[in-house]
C-alpha cells in the first residue's frame, strides 16, 4: 500500500460534445424504435466499452453497407463517412442517421470547397483513421495524406499556388504544428483552413495534460488503444517527461506502475465514459489511500443539437422532434459522486481569471 498518494483529476476530460451527441443518437434510436434492427457503420466512437455496451443492447456494428439488412436503420459514426458510403446507403433504401461530429463535417465542407476551386489538398493525419478515410472520399483525386514531414518530398504538386491543407480533428496539436510548419516551408503559398481543424476538445484535453503532467509522477489516461485522441494524451505526457499509461479500465492497472509514485494525474480521452474514470478513482482511494483533487484547467460549454436525419426519422415514426433533445452526460459530476460516498475532493481552479 502506498501512503499519501495524491490523485489529480484533470478537467476537462472524457466525452466531448461530438461524442456525447453520437452516443446519444444511438441511445435515442434504441429507445424510440426498440423492435427495429439497428446497425452502426464503423464503431460509433473509438471506445471498447461504449461499443460493447451497445452490442449487448442489440446494435450491430458493420464495416460494409452491404452487411446492413434491407430496411434497417444505419447510423454513420462520429468519425464521418465518404460520399460513396452515403450513396450506397441511399441506393439500398436504408434509413440513414448521420451522427458525424459537426467539427468533422466542417473539415468535409472545407475539402469540398477547396476542391471545387481547383485546389490540391494536403490532408494532415493518419491514413488509416476512419475520419481521414471519410474526408479523403470527398475529393480523392484532389487530396493526398501527409502523416509526417518525411512524406513531403514524395507529394505530387501540380501548382504550388493552388494548394491548401486540412487536418484530422484529433491530432496532437504539437505534432500537427511540426507537419504544418514543414508544409509552409516547402510551399510558402499554401492555404490554411479558415479556422483551426483540430477540435476544441482535443486541444483542451491536450493543454490540460501539458499544463499538469510535469507536476506528477505518473499520468493515467482512460481510453481505448484505437482512440487517436487518447493515444495523443499519453504521448504529450511522455514528451513532458512524465510516464503515461493508457488503459481501457481499472482492470488493466499494474501495481508495478505505482512504485515510488506519489502524485498521479488522471484524465480520459474524448470517447471514454466517465463511469470508467470513477471506477479508477475509487480503486486508487480504496487500495492506495489516495487523496483526490480536481484541477479545472478549462471550462467547456459546447453542445450539439439533434442531427436533422434523426429528426426526420422521428417524424417518420410519429415522434415530434421538439419533444426530444440531446441528453447531456451529467455523469461528469464526479465530485458530487465521490462526496456522496464519503470521499473528500478538493477543487483547484486553474481557469483564466481564477484565484485560489
Amino acid at each position: 500500500m502506498i501512503a499519501a498518494m495524491k490523485v489529480m483529476l484533470v478537467n476537462p476530460r472524457g466525452f466531448c460534445a461530438g461524442v456525447n451527441m453520437a452516443v446519444d443518437v444511438v441511445d435515442q434510436i434504441l429507445d424510440l424504435f426498440p423492435d427495429e434492427p439497428l446497425c452502426v457503420y464503423h464503431e460509433i466512437v473509438h471506445n471498447r466499452h461504449v461499443v460493447d455496451r451497445f452490442r449487448h443492447r442489440g446494435v450491430t456494428f458493420v464495416e460494409s453497407i452491404e452487411e446492413v439488412p434491407d430496411g434497417a436503420i444505419v447510423v454513420f459514426s462520429a468519425h464521418g463517412v465518404s460520399p460513396a458510403i452515403r450513396d450506397a446507403a441511399r441506393a439500398r433504401g436504408l434509413r440513414a442517421v448521420d451522427a458525424t461530429c459537426p467539427l468533422v463535417t466542417k473539415v468535409h465542407a472545407e475539402a469540398i470547397r477547396y476542391a471545387r476551386k481547383g485546389y490540391q489538398i494536403l490532408l494532415v493525419g493518419h491514413a488509416n483513421h476512419q475520419e481521414v478515410i471519410g474526408t479523403l472520399g470527398e475529393a480523392p483525386e484532389m487530396m493526398q495524406v501527409v502523416e509526417s514531414p518525411k512524406d513531403i518530398p514524395g507529394l505530387r504538386i501540380d501548382d504550388p499556388a493552388k494548394l491548401a491543407y486540412l487536418t484530422q480533428t484529433t491530432l496532437s496539436v504539437d505534432d500537427a504544428e511540426v507537419i504544418i510548419s514543414a508544409l509552409k516551408q516547402a510551399f510558402p503559398e499554401i492555404r490554411s483552413p479558415p479556422s483551426a481543424d483540430i477540435c476544441y476538445a482535443t486541444t483542451n484535453r491536450q493543454h490540460a495534460v501539458r499544463t499538469l503532467a510535469t507536476s506528477c509522477d505518473l499520468v493515467l489516461v482512460v481510453g481505448s488503444r484505437n482512440s487517436s485522441n487518447s493515444v495523443r494524451l499519453t504521448e504529450i505526457s511522455e514528451n513532458c517527461g512524465t510516464p503515461a499509461r493508457l488503459l481501457d479500465d481499472r482492470s488493466e492497472l499494474d501495481p508495478a506502475w505505482f512504485e515510488g509514485v506519489e502524485r498521479v494525474l488522471v484524465t480520459a480521452g474524448a470517447s471514454a465514459p466517465e463511469d470508467l474514470v470513477r471506477d479508477l478513482i475509487l480503486h486508487l482511494v480504496e487500495d492506495h489511500g489516495a487523496e483526490v483533487e480536481q484541477h479545472d484547467v478549462q471550462r467547456e460549454a459546447v453542445e450539439f443539437g439533434l442531427p436533422g436525419s434523426l429528426k426526420n426519422l422521428m417524424r417518420d415514426g410519429g415522434v415530434d422532434p421538439a419533444t426530444r433533445s440531446i441528453r447531456i452526460d451529467t455523469g461528469g459530476d464526479t465530485s458530487r459522486w465521490l462526496e456522496d460516498r464519503g470521499i473528500p475532493i478538493r477543487t483547484v481552479d486553474l481557469t483564466v481569471g481564477a484565484t485560489n
